[in-house]
């Protein structure tokens, strides 16, 4: 389902701090030019924002990520190890919105030392996010799901590098706008294979409310059995509830997630079968993590790629078994 308004890209200036210089023994032979070493460091929280930086600051710097995969940083606290790496990149990027709610005390110590650390989904326009109910007055953090509001990311990134090493913001913007292609693309993709389900049959049932930016952007009906954060507990009457829902709608397909423990969706699955309702697991979802490390599903366009193709097929919609480009590996099954 096309969408029926296009939200700006909001682009704001981001304030550029002092910066700290480390050079790893595994870095490539550095690179002088002027004050700036390069190849500089960045370190990032989650696998989402570390492929879309990689894609912006190109041969510049060397990112590094803390939270890999099928780990979920709704819960995830950072080990020592963790703190140095923080400390030791030059440059600083994660969520935001509360997704890294307990890694918050080590973002702020390395921040008030003077080191530039950035939420990339700082200078989205508020009228982009949601705010659940559910979530204490809070914005929801999975602004991913909609690639929309994940070009806005990079843009941010763009503007961040752009603020810190002003010699090459040229490169930084022309890498972005590159990349922004690629994703209009992936954009497009979902959109249109979304809209091969059938309508009574566009509901999405997973483990967690991680895709109410998906649903919004591509026209589905999305419930989650825990909250917002995986810290929110399941309780007997909310799957009960959605067993009802699932029976009076006739879903048929519920999804689990590599980063949260399918446990809740097999009692909606058993539940649905005491009442006398056949429903099948759909697939596996990237929700909070990526992929492994290395492969297409490692990466942003491969996450989201996944999810949509699997979404689709899973719903009786019509997508490519191998994704948009033919690129899926199919490996990952429940």
């Amino acid at each position: 389902m096309r969408r029926q308004q296009k939200f700006s890209i909001i682009l704001a200036g981001l304030l550029m701090v002092g910066v700290s210089l480390f050079i790893g023994c595994s870095k490539p032979a550095p690179e002088q030019t002027g004050i700036r070493t390069y190849p500089y460091t960045i370190t990032t929280t989650i696998g989402m924002v570390n492929d879309i930086v990689k894609q912006v600051a190109g041969d510049k710097a060397v990112v590094k990520n803390i939270i890999g995969e099928g780990i979920d940083p709704h819960l995830y606290k950072p080990t020592r190890n963790d703190i140095v790496a923080l400390q030791k990149g030059d440059v600083v990027f994660y969520s935001g919105l509360m997704l890294e709610g307990k890694m918050a005390d080590a973002l702020v110590k390395v921040a008030t030392s003077g080191k530039p650390v950035y939420a990339v989904t700082e200078r989205i326009d508020e009228s982009f996010l949601l705010s659940p109910e559910d979530f204490a007055g809070h914005f929801d953090p999975h602004v991913w799901m909609d690639v929309q509001g994940w070009i806005r990311a990079v843009d941010a990134i763009a503007v961040a590098l752009s603020e810190f090493d002003p010699a090459n913001d040229s490169i930084y913007a022309q890498n972005a706008a590159e990349y922004r292609a690629t994703l209009v693309e992936l954009d497009d993709y979902i959109d249109k294979s979304v809209e091969t389900v059938p309508n009574e049959s566009r509901v999405l049932i997973t483990a967690h409310d991680a895709f109410n930016y998906f649903g919004r952007a591509y026209g589905i009906e999305v419930k989650g059995i825990q909250g917002i954060s995986t810290e929110s507990e399941a309780g007997l009457k909310k799957i009960n509830e959605l067993v009802d829902f699932i029976v009076d709608r006739k879903v048929k397909a519920v999804f689990v997630e590599t980063s949260v423990s399918s446990k809740n969706v097999t009692a909606l699955v058993e539940g649905a079968a005491k009442r006398g309702m056949e429903v099948k697991i759909g697939g596996v979802l990237f929700s909070d993590a990526m992929g492994a490390p290395g492969t297409y599903e490692g990466t942003y366009m491969g996450m989201l790629d996944h999810n949509a193709t699997t979404i689709t097929r899973g719903l009786g919609g019509d997508a490519p078994k191998k994704g948009m480009h033919g690129k899926l590996s199919g490996t990952l099954q429940h």
